[in-house]
């Protein structure tokens, strides 16, 4: 386990490489390794643990009894993930987890990190701040989410997906973190329709695109 490494992501920022180590040895924490496409948690599932992920990044998708699938968020590397589910006992998962890649996941017992230990307790108080305001940043995700889906047309709700995209990297030009059958369940549209929409905005001057970089013409950032 890279200590340094753990140390410096959302969860455990604000600690040093050893004060990890001591802490982990405290939150039945569990190193697993997930295949491109395996998935981490089934919906349905009730989980003790949150994840992080160490390397590689996941999706969370929902899907539904007819097939249908809606991806809600990507998790990157130093990412947290299911630690709401955690924090409510016996609360089954209403998405599914799958690898998006090559993925090392550490789990860590909820119940454990907002149990204080008493040999790392200023440590152990941070971690749980952190916990709080990823949990905080996870809401404002799925209300972008929202505001990103509320177009009733396919190119509105490109333009605000890819105008955020812009204002997050600083620029016009960018990879966006999904591929197209994967940006088209993210806004719920048909892959197909948003292909031709694409198509449509680069004739129409307002981006061009390859696979998952974008570059915006001005004035649309």
């Amino acid at each position: 386990m890279n200590y340094q490494k753990l140390s410096q992501t959302v969860l455990f920022q604000g600690t040093d490489a050893a004060e990890t180590e001591r802490m982990l040895k405290c939150l039945g924490a569990e190193e697993r390794h997930f295949d491109k496409e395996e998935t981490v948690l089934h919906m349905g599932d009730t989980v003790t643990s949150l994840g992080v992920v160490i390397s590689g990044s996941v999706i969370i998708e929902n899907d539904d009894v007819w097939g249908n699938r809606t991806i809600l968020d990507h998790v990157g590397q130093g990412g947290i993930f299911a630690e709401t589910y955690a924090c409510v006992p016996g609360e089954k998962l209403m998405v599914s987890v799958v690898a998006a890649e090559q993925t090392d996941i550490l789990f860590l017992n909820v119940a454990r990190i907002l149990r204080t230990c008493p040999d790392s307790c200023g440590s152990h108080s941070r971690l749980i701040r952190n916990l709080l305001a990823v949990s905080a940043r996870k809401n404002l995700n799925l209300s972008r989410k929202i505001f990103h889906t509320s177009s009733k047309t396919i190119r509105g709700r490109l333009l605000s997906y890819l105008s955020w995209q812009a204002l997050q990297c600083g620029g016009a030009e960018f990879d966006i973190p999904y591929n197209r059958q994967q940006l088209a369940d993210y806004l719920g549209v048909d892959r197909s329709a948003l292909s031709n929409e694409l198509g449509r905005m680069q004739k129409d001057g307002l981006i061009r695109v390859k696979r998952n970089h974008f570059v915006l013409s001005d004035g649309i950032e």
